[in-house]
């Protein structure tokens, strides 16, 4: 049983780009369909693991200074439906003490959360000294999904881009470390991603209603994406995009990104190195349409 009433495979079949669904249907299981990108293939397994546990001993080093100095890391994650922010997020913190390392998830807002301050149902999942805390999805869910889907008024898009840049130079001034990321994916990635977990009984959970209704709305996405970067990027509070069509590459490369964001204890500088210029960079990494 499909969910949605099989709702991502009709569309597929119906109102996908036809060159777009082409590609999906043609493609092997390591091929890249990201157009303009300098891999075809996905990173080989072998390589993956092979740099994989280097990167976690990293990771592990890292959270051991937190608690040593008592320092704080926000990490934001954003991007589309599928593009792999919950797997990033299971790959840092998979050798992490719990207890240092939380994950913030936040559902719709209440009738009074409503009510409040945009950024106050936030501020209370800020971290403690030792901590790390990664939002899947933040408070960007007014620059993107809310407008999108008519959940904000362009009224309260507008205050939000006004006091966001404060918000967040408000937070590295008291001294977190805040990284915000955006893990991009091309629209027939994406599509290969939903259709497969539609037919997941293990990833069905991962679909929403709005999952569904976004696949028609791929072009009013990229114009908000693109207006949030341009609101919100700065050289103060920059964001990191993150190419992710394929994840072995992608995952590696946002463990890259943490451990070269703060200046931690012990670094080995020659696996806890700069990220792929390739996959990671500034919003001008995007591809035309964001993918």
């Amino acid at each position: 049983m499909k969910p949605f009433d099989g709702a991502i495979t009709r569309f597929f079949e119906t109102e996908f780009p036809k060159d777009l669904r082409a590609a999906v249907s043609d493609a092997g299981k390591n091929d890249i369909l990201a157009a303009d990108w300098a891999f075809e293939r996905r990173l080989a397994k072998r390589d993956y693991e092979a740099a994989y546990e280097p990167l976690q001993i990293e990771l592990v080093k890292l959270q051991a200074w937190l608690r040593r100095s008592g320092q704080r890391i926000v990490i934001v994650f954003e991007g589309r439906d599928g593009a792999g922010k919950g797997g990033s997020i299971k790959r840092l913190r998979e050798n992490l003490n719990p207890r240092g390392a939380r994950v913030v998830a936040l559902s719709k807002p209440t009738e009074a959360e409503r009510g409040q301050w945009y950024f106050q149902r936030y501020v209370g999942h800020l971290p403690t000294a030792g901590e790390i805390v990664f939002f899947d999805r933040s408070w960007y869910n007014r620059a993107v999904v809310e407008p999108v889907f008519g959940f904000c008024t362009d009224a309260e898009r507008e205050a939000f881009f006004d006091q966001v840049p404060s918000f967040e130079r408000t937070l590295m001034a008291d001294g977190i470390h805040l990284v915000k990321i955006w893990i991009n994916v091309s629209r027939a990635e994406q599509m290969r991603r939903l259709l497969a977990r539609e037919n997941d009984p293990l990833k069905q959970w991962k679909l929403s209603p709005i999952d569904v209704e976004g696949l028609a709305k791929w072009e009013d996405y990229s114009r908000a994406i693109a207006l949030m970067f341009r609101r919100t990027h700065d050289a103060h509070t920059p964001w990191t995009v993150v190419r992710g069509d394929d994840k072995r590459r992608a995952r590696l490369e946002v463990m890259r990104l943490i451990l070269t964001a703060v200046d931690y204890d012990n670094r080995d500088e020659s696996i806890a190195r700069s990220p792929d210029p390739c996959v990671v960079g500034g919003p001008s990494i995007l591809p035309s349409g964001n993918g």
